[in-house]
C-alpha cells in the first residue's frame, strides 16, 4: 500500500467524519485525488466502513471483560462463534492461538450481569471460561502507524524506490 494511502487510512481512523477537504489538507493532495483514493480503498476492502465510537459508560455498560473459552471436549465441532452469536453482550470474538480457542470481548452493566453472561456462554457453547475484568482502558482503536520504514529509515513504508522517485516531483 502506498504511503499516501496509509496516511489517508490513519487520518480516517482518527476521525471517520473528516470532510474530503480536511482530509486533502491533512495528506497534501487535492480534494478530487483524495476522493478517488478513498473510493479505491473502500473498493479494495481496506476501508470496511465507518462507525461511531461510543462511550460504553454512557450506555450503562461500564464493565468490560475478556473471556477466554475452550471446549470441554476438543474433538467437538468448532462452532462456538455461531452458538454465541445471539448474545448481544459479546462485542467481539477472536480466534486465538494457544490453550484457548476464542477470546471474547464482553460489555455489561454489572458484575451480576457478567456472571449471567458467563453462565450463558458456558451453557450455549459447552465451554470452560477464564475471565479477565478490565480496570481501565488507557487507549484503544489507535490509528495505524504511518512513517519511515523501520528497516530503512530513509524510505517510507509501502513506497517502492520507483514510486518514491515519481512522488518526489
Amino acid at each position: 500500500m502506498e504511503e499516501i494511502d496509509r496516511a489517508i487510512v490513519a487520518a480516517l481512523t482518527g476521525d471517520g467524519r473528516l470532510s474530503y477537504t480536511d482530509l486533502a489538507e491533512k495528506v497534501g493532495l487535492s480534494v478530487s485525488a483524495v476522493h478517488q483514493r478513498v473510493r479505491r480503498l473502500e473498493q479494495r476492502g481496506v476501508i470496511k466502513g465507518y462507525a461511531a465510537r461510543v462511550s460504553f459508560e454512557a450506555l450503562d455498560l461500564p464493565l468490560t471483560a475478556f473471556v477466554a473459552i475452550r471446549p470441554f471436549d476438543p474433538s467437538q465441532p468448532d462452532d462456538a462463534p455461531e452458538r454465541l452469536a445471539h448474545l448481544p453482550e459479546i462485542d467481539s470474538c477472536y480466534s486465538v492461538a494457544g490453550e484457548d480457542f476464542y477470546l471474547l470481548l464482553v460489555r455489561v452493566a454489572s458484575p451480576t450481569d457478567l456472571e449471567r453472561v458467563l453462565q450463558e456462554i458456558r451453557t450455549s457453547a459447552n465451554v470452560t471460561t477464564r475471565t479477565t475484568v478490565v480496570l481501565s482502558t488507557p487507549y484503544e482503536h489507535r490509528p495505524p502507524k504511518v512513517g519511515p520504514d523501520p528497516v530503512n529509515p530513509h524510505r517510507l513504508r509501502g513506497i517502492s524506490a520507483e514510486s518514491a522517485g515519481s512522488q518526489a516531483g
